[in-house]
């Protein structure tokens, strides 16, 4: 063979070579990313194939899937509309899934190691099973009560959310984010109509697709006080201790004066702690916070759940809905000491304190439930295709105990005569112990405040039943007040219709 030859046939046999690794690395290698990428229509013909499982509240599928006649044999369709977004989320067909629905997706699509009994029979069978269903925790009626309250608020505020969870468990009650959105457009098989009502949400203004029980953190005013009551029990105070308080207080080394919401608002020298709590003496929290020092408060704030940055409501061994870090913000000068101005405002919930409404439902549940704060979970069980077979079960788990029982009981005390005899008696219930915080936060100079409210309601027994927290943006004079209402309406319901635990 001549020079020319062997050359030729070395340059095919390393194109051979070359051909040869690529279709290896192919097969070993970017197998699973050509297989389930959105462009492969072939995948999503036959992911389509199968019934998607239902995902239901209360024996009720809010999330089903519907025969068709078109090449895409099931459409996904949401029959609670808005009411249930914020919980389900949405699995369209060519944008990216969000919620329970993107959580438990291998479940629900029936692709699940979980599952893999009913796709060996059906190869023998012929026949093709659906998906699993995955039950949620979320009562109906709670559900109901939260999204008509918040939607119908006396105050008109055009965003708000409202999360109640049992305190026992951590089972979550309800979530609701207002403004909502119906996603059965985002799900057409459609695509260019479902693109188009995803762009037209994503760019609305008021930012419906965003979770505000969860993932939003606002100023949570005087809700917080409770966090700053906490530390102050662990140090030395008690329910009847005096602490200064008066109408008026400058913080050494400011010359902006913290006054209370009103004159009648606890304008004698000294209060104390049970009566600056109902109250909500500004005066007395922010001297009380300032005596306490940063360390004590941050430590505190971060006992009851502040700067977490991990934690997820969904599924207790596998994350959920992602949840933003509640943070306490800077209580210190530039030097690292402490700055009392700044502090004094963070003690009554202002400067740079920032909350989710998930996070005060959970302070509140913890004072609720002696002390032990339960990681809140939204599914409570995950069945077969045959829905004889459970796969999963959800078992409570403590998440951390950020008080003591005695303190527990301090603050709860505390917390029902806010209920009883101060600013939260709108969330009164007849034939339970209620006890709560309201709150008023300052949004922007040129903005109304925002209303807060977190409480719990106890049975005849003393047995918690649920715990929940209501933020109305921008709701201005009355806002806090009407949170409490809404929170006791919710909590009513949640009494009436208890839903999954």
């Amino acid at each position: 063979m001549n020079a020319p030859l062997r050359r030729v046939g070395v340059v095919v046999m390393v194109l051979f070579g070359l051909l040869f690794a690529n279709l290896n690395w192919i097969q070993a290698y970017k197998a699973d990313e050509y297989r389930t990428s959105d462009y492969n229509g072939r995948v999503q013909v036959a992911e389509y194939e199968r019934r998607r499982g239902n995902i239901e509240a209360g024996g009720t599928a809010f999330a089903l899937s519907k025969e068709t006649d078109g090449e895409l044999k099931f459409q996904r369709a949401y029959p609670g509309g808005a009411r249930y977004a914020h919980v389900l989320g949405y699995k369209p067909v060519n944008l990216a899934e969000t919620g329970i629905e993107k959580l438990e997706n291998d479940f629900l699509a029936g692709t699940s190691d979980q599952l893999i009994a009913n796709r060996v029979r059906d190869m023998f069978t012929g026949d093709q099973s659906g998906g699993g269903n995955v039950l949620l925790t979320v009562s109906k009626g709670a559900q109901n009560t939260a999204f008509e309250q918040l939607r119908n608020n006396r105050v008109d505020a055009a965003k708000g959310a409202a999360i109640a969870v049992d305190p026992r468990t951590g089972a979550v009650q309800a979530l609701v984010s207002m403004p909502s959105f119906d996603p059965n457009p985002l799900v057409s098989h459609n695509t260019n109509e479902a693109t188009a009502a995803y762009n037209k949400l994503e760019q609305d203004p008021e930012g419906p697709l965003k979770n505000r029980a969860l993932g939003e953190v606002l100023p949570p005013g005087s809700t917080f006080k409770i966090v700053v009551a906490a530390a102050a029990l662990e140090n030395g105070v008690g329910q009847q201790t005096r602490i200064p308080a008066g109408p008026s207080w400058t913080p050494p080394t400011s010359g902006t004066p913290i006054r209370n919401a009103a004159p009648s608002i606890c304008p004698e020298d000294a209060v104390t702690l049970i009566n600056a709590v109902t109250e909500s003496c500004n005066t007395g929290f922010a001297q009380l916070g300032v005596r306490l020092g940063p360390d004590k408060i941050k430590e505190k704030a971060r006992q009851f759940g502040f700067e977490q940055e991990d934690l997820t409501v969904g599924h207790l061994n596998e994350g959920g809905h992602p949840v933003a870090a509640s943070r306490t913000g800077s209580m210190q000068n530039a030097d690292g000491g402490a700055d009392p101005a700044a502090l004094a405002q963070s003690s009554i919930g202002q400067r740079d304190v920032r909350m989710t409404p998930l996070q005060g439902a959970m302070i509140a549940a913890s004072v609720a439930n002696g002390g032990s704060q339960m990681r809140p979970y939204l599914v409570r069980q995950l069945l077969g295709p045959d829905r004889t077979t459970s796969h999963y079960t959800a078992k409570p788990k403590e998440l951390r105990q950020p008080v003591s029982g005695q303190v527990a009981s301090d603050l709860r005390d505390m917390m029902v005569s806010v209920v009883e005899n101060g600013s939260g008696t709108n969330a009164q219930l007849r034939g339970y112990t209620v006890g709560g915080k309201t709150g008023t936060a300052q949004s922007a100079p040129d903005r109304p405040d925002h209303g807060w409210f977190i409480g719990f309601a106890l049975d005849k027994n003393g047995t918690p039943v649920s715990a929940v927290c209501v933020v109305l943006e921008q709701a201005g004079p009355g806002g806090s007040a009407e949170a409490a209402r809404i929170a006791g309406q919710i909590m009513r319901a949640a009494i009436a219709d208890p839903g999954g635990r």
